[in-house]
């Protein structure tokens, strides 16, 4: 078996979970997840996205942290270990650079939208919003959107944040963070579940999410719900694979994916019982689109008694959830750095928050002073996009689902079986493995070629 005596490991199972449930759970769950299900349909659209949750995306998570924990490095290095081991081509650890390039790009941009939930925080506190009308609520995010000074400030506040916690290290940092903010994420969520439901109109929202219109099922609405449970567990560009490095040999990996997952998707229902309710009471279209917790919710907020408050804590719980996310995303690109260089984490984790500043200020202009900016109008089908919709499509579109062909692929052909048993702990010759196996060998990269192909 190849490891790295001097990878760093979780002190506990908890800690993994915790970091890798945070990892999993962020802007996609509790800002994404809302407006799709929204724009698509409700139950019928959840049906299908818990469905592909647990038939796509679980396989490509197994997938990502058994190679990680085999190989003990960052990605390329933990996949060229294991490819190296079954005896596969040494090319496979360009999936691994893919990641990494995949990761500091993701963070670039949704570092963006983790600092407009900061920047939200302190305007509903203060009361800015309080009693604001649908246009004036409009108005305050366009204006935060249209000032370059104001999106650079809070997305640099952002990812110092990240980078600050990352520095930190893997216990004192990472772990500290998560055991703290991922059961007061939850605690939040309930407690704005239970408020929803007294001054909300919470049967229109569980007859909206759980009554499913069979008639809406269109193979546009099964790609979004794939894409959608894909982006939300947050697989595809080895972001786990290097949470799975630090794994503990004890640690049973079917289990705790299985633990990820649910935990995951339990947060984004929950995140649509929180949210629903209040945009049924007052009359909201639930079809908005992005806009919804950035522009809808404020508006009902504005109406309720101590709305300011109960909407600062809404941004809060958002800001937290993106920030768990944002920093399994940098440890990838600081794991490379410290594997390919004499760099130490600090210096590592900082490097990799530099570049991907210098690569978010590309988007963060481009709801201003870039907004006019196409930069690859030569390709049709990008010819429309800004650098921040350019960078969102590259990577949910096109990167994520084929890394994580790319992922199950590996694991399914080029990994031994013997390997993929012993880091699954079931014998090669159950039915159990054999399912797995047949999944990522045939299943989900069929089903992800179809979400690759479709997109393009």
């Amino acid at each position: 078996m190849s490891a790295n005596s001097n990878a760093p490991q979780w002190s506990s199972q908890f800690a993994f979970l915790m970091a890798s449930i945070g990892t999993a759970v962020g802007l996609a769950n509790i800002w994404r997840f809302p407006y799709t299900t929204g724009t698509n349909g409700g139950g019928a659209f959840v049906l299908i996205y818990i469905g592909a949750a647990f038939a796509i995306a679980m396989p490509v998570l197994i997938a990502e942290l058994m190679v990680g924990r085999r190989g003990k490095q960052s990605p390329p290095q933990a996949i060229s270990s294991v490819a190296n081991e079954s005896k596969a081509s040494g090319l496979w650890r360009h999936m691994g650079n893919m990641g990494v390039v995949g990761a500091l790009l993701v963070l670039s941009f949704y570092a963006i939208v983790g600092g407009w939930t900061m920047a939200y925080v302190p305007k509903l506190l203060s009361g800015e919003l309080a009693g604001a009308s649908a246009q004036m609520v409009s108005d305050s995010f366009d204006a935060l959107q249209a000032s370059a000074t104001t999106v650079l400030t809070w997305h640099i506040a952002f990812l110092v944040l990240v980078v600050f916690i990352s520095c930190a290290g893997l216990a004192s940092g990472v772990e500290r963070l998560v055991k703290l903010v991922m059961p007061l994420l939850f605690v939040m969520l309930v407690l704005l579940v239970i408020y929803a439901a007294n001054i909300g109109d919470f049967s229109a929202a569980l007859d909206f999410l759980f009554t499913p219109d069979f008639s809406k099922i269109t193979p546009a609405v099964t790609l979004e719900a794939i894409g959608q449970a894909f982006f939300s567990i947050s697989v595809g560009l080895t972001n786990l694979m290097v949470y799975g490095a630090y794994m503990q040999r004890k640690t049973h990996i079917p289990r705790s994916a299985a633990v990820i997952v649910t935990a995951d998707t339990i947060v984004a229902l929950l995140a649509g019982l929180a949210i629903f309710p209040i945009i049924f009471a007052f009359g909201l279209d639930p079809n908005a689109g992005p806009g919804l917790v950035f522009v809808s919710l404020p508006v009902a907020f504005a109406q309720m008694d101590a709305g300011n408050i109960l909407g600062a804590i809404f941004f809060l719980l958002l800001f937290f959830a993106a920030l768990t996310s944002a920093i399994c995303m940098l440890e990838v690109p600081t794991s490379w750095l410290q594997n390919h260089t004499r760099l130490s984490r600090r210096q590592a984790s900082f490097l990799a928050g530099v570049v991907a500043w210098a690569l978010g200020i590309l988007s963060a202009l481009s709801f201003n002073l870039l907004s006019d900016v196409y930069p690859l109008t030569i390709i049709p089908l990008f010819a429309d996009m800004t650098f921040f919709a350019l960078f969102d499509y590259l990577t949910a579109n096109i990167a994520m689902p084929l890394g994580g062909i790319l992922v199950v692929m590996f694991v399914g052909w080029a990994m031994k079986t013997e390997y993929s048993s012993e880091e699954l702990c079931i014998s090669e010759h159950t039915l159990g493995f054999q399912l797995w196996l047949w999944t990522s060998r045939v299943i989900a990269p069929v089903a992800l070629a179809w979400v690759f192909i479709s997109r393009l």
